[in-house]
């Protein structure tokens, strides 16, 4: 009888396996503590005695440490980790910048040649390098391009028989990619995989040669590498003095990376470009395992893909979760580390943090969170709630009551837990491998066999600029796009040559489905992570027509090859002014600043010239070469005219703008940054320093824009309480990396009731304030939007961003310029607040001719019926909200949404709502205009 192939293994008898083998695991870790004789022709170790000294007096519970982490190899010509830093890792008070994260690896490699090898992958926003440090056998590191290769292979396994299949499993290693520090603030993980790396080159105990010879492992040390060195510069200009016991926590930098803060475990169409380098490494690997360590859980929670559960992904990846995530509680338990656990936490329902680009491309994301104190302190926790209960999936909770917590102490654990899930790895490499390969194999059979077979974007659409984002966005994720070279009919339709087409039958099919498809979420009576609902038709106001009709995998297209970028036109002749059709596209507001020197007009009602028709809103530019280049690099529609038409227009007149941000909540200001930045909008960043006493806003800005930020009207107004030491965020030498995007005496504080003056004065004056989601709450509450209040949800309220259907009241308005007079429009509910416009209905007869009369623009339709994709609890109470309210205030108006017009990178939909006040900030219809306010009953 042939001896047993991994590769041919079973989960079930490969946890038969396990439970024999674990039984060798108490002896396996007592050896690990002594010095290993050196393997055939390896060098010889010993342990550092030092290091043994240290992390007993750094650990401050024995149980706290496992005997995998207790000791440290030392080898003859490979400087240690102290030798290279300067310290021990884990050492109180010591965090450690990415330079010297990467010249850590960099140090190895130069030791080991052999066994490290690095590879600088990208930059990031502020010119940083981007590090990934790989650690195997010789063999392997020397065969790591043909390895890359077999992996690359097996992810698309179209054309291949199962036996050239079963060979190439049988010739790659398993590749287990490893990430920290995506969020800054959790300081442990980057300096748990400095050490980890060093002992997986190194040390020549028998698992760990096990792990080298059967698993090419990667490193990133810091994902976010802005955002680490800007918290480990504020760690050691304040939290380094944080007391052991309660007093104040000095909290954190006011910015991580320069756009995003937490938010970059949310990036779902990779926006920002530093997370984008992480996506295209992964797909140019394609490891079949990325595993994100993070740091807020009590003691150690390993992820095991609990519901509610994305259908689309294979089955296969919910039985390779808790096979992991089992294993790792089983052995920490049995090293007697209380606190382990794997359930209760997050879910597989949003397919949008960073590690997740493996669960979508076919592999398995795994994650851990580890305790965590912010910074590098010994300090005293209290530990409490569900942690320290005993549960199915918690056998040994941690214990209840007060503890000292070191960060060797969350080193201790990380670094256990990933040595322990490396060598479950190495024990059954081949059936990771071929799992992977299965699971992109049953990728391109599910789209095959199973409708929908396709997606279909039509051609012909308003607006082509947002068709080829779409389309783009899909192809950043290595979704194939094809374009059908003719017309084509199936079920569902006959669809014009040049329209794109999404046929499932390719391995990333069931992503392009979860990405493209309405969200129905499984199970109202379960909550979620993040997210409900991210459909991209819906969040981009585009068409995207789903195929049932198994002809669409036959209809004659061609293969993307890159990414689209539909050149304008403009037809006509020579003539003196160009007429630009205002069809919704983004560009148009990039075009203007791109011509801010140029006298534009726009036009106020629609106008025909020759056979072509022009919306209202349509730009009137004088003719020149560049107009032309720029209309055409721009993908915007545009026709030369003799002269221009008669009709009615005004000068489009550029704003100067402000973004406001508090300094507790720069994330959300953060995406109408990026938004911004990408769409060349030009802005001043302003915060509570620039509203104080005197601040005279009108003399420098026409429009202030505060984006969806904190909690309520109150929070945007006092954000947080000063502390007994103001908190300069400013640059230094010594601290170059804060001070970065603005600079303030003190982040503490808010502009109080002197800056809501300084607003006031700035709406009496004329200025138009426009506030997104939460912030709307600030006019309302503080009498800047009379006649509006701002109401909360009643109990039974549960919305995790599903996209729901507002009503366009008044068509005709600028702000709705390029919708092409669309009755409704999907909009991501973003738990604003329940606005009310006027008074009550009731008493509307008395209220007579008040100045303030805040106009509805659009409102929400509410009910189930409402709800498009994704889930909300308590339909009923959005029907007939008001979702965006003009309000005259002084000379001036505020502008409420209740929706986030501009969320992450995401609702493309609904940035021109912001994008076309802008541009026609002055010439905003006044008074009653259109409809009448549109009131909601009080709840």
């Amino acid at each position: 009888m042939r001896g047993l192939s991994y590769g041919k293994l079973s989960l079930g008898l490969a946890v038969a396996v396990l439970l024999v083998a674990g039984s060798t695991a108490g002896s396996r870790a007592e050896e690990s503590q002594r010095a290993r004789p050196a393997a055939a022709g390896a060098q010889a170790t010993t342990n550092d005695e030092d290091f043994a000294t240290f992390v007993r007096q750094a650990t401050t519970k024995p149980e706290f440490l496992s005997p995998l982490v207790d000791h440290l190899p030392r080898r003859a010509g490979v400087p240690t980790p102290k030798e290279i830093l300067g310290y021990h890792i884990g050492t109180e008070k010591k965090l450690t910048y990415t330079a010297d994260q990467f010249r850590f690896f960099r140090t190895l490699e130069k030791a080991l040649p052999g066994r490290v090898k690095t590879f600088t992958v990208g930059k990031t926003e502020e010119g940083r390098d981007i590090v990934v440090a790989f650690i195997s056998s010789e063999a392997n590191i020397k065969n790591l391009e043909v390895n890359r290769q077999n992996m690359k292979r097996l992810a698309d396994p179209r054309g291949l028989t199962e036996a050239e299949a079963q060979k190439i499993v049988a010739a790659t290693k398993p590749h287990y990619h490893i990430t920290a520090g995506l969020h800054s603030g959790e300081t442990n993980p980057p300096e748990s995989v400095m050490e980890l790396g060093y002992r997986l080159a190194v040390s020549e105990e028998a698992y760990i040669r096990q792990i080298r010879d059967n698993v090419v492992v990667s490193i990133a040390p810091s994902t976010d590498v802005d955002g680490r060195d800007r918290y480990v510069d504020w760690y050691y200009a304040y939290k380094i003095d944080e007391p052991y016991e309660g007093g104040e926590n000095y909290g954190g930098p006011p910015y991580w990376g320069k756009y995003v803060f937490h938010d970059n475990n949310r990036d779902i169409n990779y926006g920002v470009d530093s997370l984008r380098a992480h996506l295209d490494w992964y797909l140019n690997w394609v490891p079949p395992i990325w595993h994100d360590v993070h740091a807020a859980q009590t003691l150690l929670y390993t992820f095991s893909g609990q519901p509610p559960q994305n259908a689309n992904l294979d089955p296969m990846l919910y039985t390779e979760l808790p096979f992991f995530a089992t294993y790792e509680v089983n052995r920490l338990t049995n090293y007697g580390m209380p606190g382990v656990w794997h359930f209760g936490f997050v879910d597989m329902w949003s397919p949008g943090y960073l590690g997740f680009s493996a669960a979508n491309h076919n592999g398995m994301l795994r994650m851990y969170e580890v305790f965590n104190q912010g910074g590098a302190n010994t300090k005293k926790a209290r530990l409490q709630g569900p942690q320290t209960t005993r549960q199915w999936y918690r056998p040994n909770p941690a214990p209840a009551g007060e503890v000292d917590w070191s960060i060797r102490n969350s080193i201790n654990y990380a670094q256990t837990g990933l040595l322990t899930a490396l060598e479950l790895t190495s024990r059954f490499p081949a059936m990771v491998v071929e799992n992977f390969y299965k699971k992109s194999a049953n990728g391109v059979a599910a789209g095959q066999n199973k409708p929908p077979h396709g997606f279909v974007i039509p051609a012909g659409q308003r607006d082509q600029t947002q068709v080829d984002r779409v389309v783009n966005l899909l192809r950043r994720q290595a979704i194939e796009v094809h374009r059908a070279d003719v017309s084509f009919t199936v079920k569902e339709g006959t669809f014009a040559a040049g329209s794109y087409v999404v046929k499932l039958n390719q391995p990333y099919g069931r992503l392009a489905k979860t990405l493209l498809e309405k969200q129905t979420y499984p199970d109202p009576s379960l909550n979620t992570y993040d997210d409900s609902a991210w459909t991209m038709p819906l969040a981009n106001n585009i068409e995207v027509k789903a195929i049932e009709d198994k002809a669409i995998l036959d209809a004659t297209t061609t293969l993307l090859a890159a990414d689209v970028a539909t050149a304008g036109t403009v037809a006509g002749g020579q003539g003196s002014v160009l007429a630009v059709r205002h069809n919704g596209s983004l560009n148009l507001i990039t075009l203007r600043y791109r011509l801010k020197d140029v006298a534009i007009k726009s036009a106020k009602a629609a106008f025909k010239a020759g056979d072509q028709e022009f919306p209202a809103g349509s730009f009137l530019v004088p003719a020149s070469d560049r107009a032309r280049r720029e209309i055409e690099s721009l993908g915007l529609m545009a026709a030369s005219l003799a002269s221009a038409p008669e009709v009615e227009t005004v000068d489009v007149d550029l704003p100067r703008i402000a973004l406001y941000t508090t300094w507790a909540n720069t994330e959300k200001v953060g995406w109408v940054r990026l938004a911004f930045d990408r769409f060349e909008i030009p802005f001043d960043l302003i915060h509570k320093d620039h509203v104080q006493a005197g601040a005279n806003l009108r003399s420098k800005y026409d429009v202030i824009v505060v984006p969806h930020q904190t909690q309520n009207g109150k929070s945007v107004v006092y954000e947080q309480p000063k502390l007994s030491r103001p908190l300069p965020y400013k640059k230094s030498d010594r601290f170059k990396s804060l001070g970065m995007y603005a600079e303030t005496d003190d982040v503490r504080g808010g502009m109080g009731l002197e800056g809501v003056t300084e607003f006031q004065k700035f709406l009496d004056a004329g200025g138009l304030v426009m506030t997104f989601g939460v912030s709307s709450y600030f006019p309302a509450e503080f009498g800047l939007a009379r006649g509006v209040d701002a109401q909360r949800p009643a109990p039974g309220w549960y919305a995790p961003g599903p996209y729901v259907q507002s009503e366009i009241l008044q068509t005709a308005h600028p702000m709705f310029y390029g919708y092409s007079g669309q009755k409704t429009l999907p909009v991501r509910w973003a738990d604003g607040p329940l606005l009310q416009a006027g008074p009550p209905a009731e008493f509307a007869a008395f209220m007579g001719s008040t100045p303030e009369r805040p106009q509805v623009l659009a409102r929400y339709q509410g009910g189930e019926a409402g709800v498009l994709s994704g889930l909300m609890r308590g339909a009923d109470q959005l029907r007939n909200r008001p979702m965006i309210v003009d309000a005259p205030s002084g000379k001036g108006r505020v502008l409420l949404f209740a929706n986030n017009p501009i969320y992450r990178w995401q609702t493309f939909g609904e940035h021109a709502l912001v994008f076309n006040t802008l541009l026609f900030w002055n010439d905003l219809p006044s008074g009653a205009s259109g409809a009448a306010a549109t009131t909601a009953p009080r709840q």
